[in-house]
């Protein structure tokens, strides 16, 4: 790998951003990390909005580009990095099935999970691109009973994504404790580099959070 593969990954604690990071320690990708307080509120400094301004992580920047949005970084990095097999190329049989799961977690699964955490009315079945929660955690429940991970025995990126998601919002009870749902995001968090990913991370935001406590009670 070569200075050309580098990418740089603007990044926060507690935050979706965190499977970005696991995703580039799987794909054994060179990378640096800008850190985001965003307890501080970083996330909404002219530096970083000139980057992303939506003001939200993860945003990645390769080649003087910007990347943003979570399944779009996914799938670029996937792609950039072949040799770690974790995107089945064009060509694959199971390329259609892997881009269907990652745009499905986009564009289905977080407004459903939205609609739950906000106790909100889906929109009227024949507006609505999800259907509703109910739909949704169903068609995904049946997709992880017939096997280990979303492509049957093939585990991709997508479930680096999918299998931080679920465990996060199990815990937040916004997604059910399901047998095939807990299985399937305890095989993913426990692989040894996602692990050590999630004690960094939860490191990180204590510190974060130390921080801003301290600058509270100065003011």
């Amino acid at each position: 790998m070569g200075d050309s593969d580098r990418v740089t990954l603007y990044y926060a604690p507690h935050s979706r951003s965190m499977s970005t990071v696991a995703l580039l320690e799987e794909l054994g990708a060179p990378y640096d990390v800008h850190i985001l307080n965003i307890k501080a509120g970083e996330q909404r400094a002219s530096s970083y909005l000139a980057i992303n301004p939506m003001g939200k992580v993860p945003a990645l920047t390769h080649l003087g580009q910007v990347i943003t949005e979570q399944v779009a970084i996914y799938i670029y990095l996937a792609d950039l990095f072949p040799a770690a097999k974790l995107a089945p190329p064009i060509g694959d049989p199971l390329r259609g099935p892997y881009l269907r799961w990652l745009a499905f977690y986009g564009a289905c699964f977080e407004p459903a999970i939205a609609d739950k955490a906000m106790k909100r009315e889906p929109p009227p079945r024949s507006q609505s691109g999800y259907a509703d929660y109910d739909t949704v955690m169903k068609v995904l429940s049946q997709q992880l009973a017939t096997g280990p991970y979303l492509l049957g025995d093939r585990f991709t990126a997508a479930d680096i994504l999918w299998g931080l998601a679920l465990s996060w919002l199990m815990g937040w009870q916004l997604v059910p404790s399901l047998p095939e749902l807990t299985a399937y995001a305890k095989r993913i968090v426990e692989r040894p580099a996602i692990a050590r990913v999630r004690a960094r991370d939860t490191a990180l935001a204590a510190e974060h959070e130390k921080a801003a406590a301290g600058k509270s009670a100065a003011q």
